[in-house]
């Protein structure tokens, strides 16, 4: 790392960037419920994972989510409308667990953007990354799956997932390391998954939401869906998981014409290893395809398709 002339460590822009809110991640008016908090990265993983709850962890808690807040809760695109929503549910201090009806119903990225916007808050560079985890599933299916990749000054990049934080919760997933040090091998982001499809002769019904006996969410045009978000995440542009955007206006579960998974052989590298922040940057800004524009298609689970301007 370069220092400056008083010799003090240059921070590279890639890291500011990082350590900055997007407009996603900002509290907004809410932050002052960051204060108090921990600015251990572990802890702030738990401190997230004691105020949310998954839309299928229901059963795991005992707990029967209602409807208007299975199907609602988790459309909420930014960290203000969240935390106004916990909040409302409960005025205590964010620090204090919830109990299963306080708790925030929402999905892999709700989780995660909370922990990076704890992150940023407290300094330490953060980002989303949309990919597929194995540990999910005992046969080892790829499930889809966003985890927080944050800046270790020793180490570098980790990934972490804040879901896995309750050692009670994942008990019932085949889960046998560090959730703030989640092995790549277990977490193939986006861009790996396809690699892994296309150059290592992965079978791409591996790959999805789930396996095609269960629904059209599964392989190459599901994983090309999950690369645009993951570059988008890299920008920090961290919508909706079903906020669509792009040239595939194709059905779900069909294949690829054979020019977008040419294109996508040469977009996956970008956001493959060590992503250089050069590249992905230039890349997102220059790409009418991959650039998230100002309004996109919202395939809402429970609440139909929208076209919805964002922030």
């Amino acid at each position: 790392m370069v220092d400056d002339a008083f010799g003090r460590p240059l921070v590279p822009l890639s890291l500011s960037f990082y350590a900055e809110q997007s407009a996603f991640s900002d509290p907004g008016d809410l932050v002052s419920r960051y204060d108090g908090l921990p600015r251990d990265p572990a802890q702030l993983a738990r401190v997230v994972r004691d105020l949310m709850i998954h839309r299928v962890e229901g059963e795991l808690f005992g707990h029967t989510h209602p409807a208007d807040r299975l199907h609602n809760d988790a459309e909420s695109r930014y960290i203000d409308d969240v935390l106004r929503i916990l909040v409302e549910r409960n005025h205590a201090p964010l620090t204090v667990r919830r109990e299963p009806g306080d708790r925030f119903v929402g999905v892999c990225r709700d989780f995660t953007l909370l922990h990076v916007s704890l992150l940023r808050h407290a300094g330490i560079p953060a980002r989303l990354r949309s990919g597929f985890a194995d540990y999910f599933s005992p046969s080892g299916f790829h499930g889809d799956h966003v985890v927080t990749e944050y800046w270790d000054a020793e180490r570098g990049w980790l990934l972490a997932d804040a879901q896995l934080t309750d050692p009670e919760i994942t008990a019932h997933w085949p889960v046998d390391f560090d959730p703030m040090d989640v092995p790549r091998a277990r977490f193939l982001v986006a861009g790996e998954a396809w690699r892994a499809i296309r150059e290592g002769g992965a079978d791409e019904t591996e790959f999805g939401l789930h396996r095609p006996e269960d629904g059209p969410f599964f392989g190459e045009r599901f994983v090309a869906g999950n690369i645009r978000l993951d570059l988008a995440a890299v920008n920090k542009v961290e919508t909706l998981l079903w906020d669509v955007w792009g040239e595939d206006d194709g059905e779900p579960g069909t294949p690829l014409p054979e020019a977008s998974r040419e294109f996508y052989d040469r977009v996956a590298p970008v956001v493959s290893g060590d992503v250089s922040f050069a590249a992905a940057r230039k890349l997102f800004t220059e790409d009418d395809v991959l650039r998230t524009p100002r309004t996109v298609t919202c395939y809402a689970p429970f609440n139909g398709t929208s076209l919805v301007t964002l922030r």
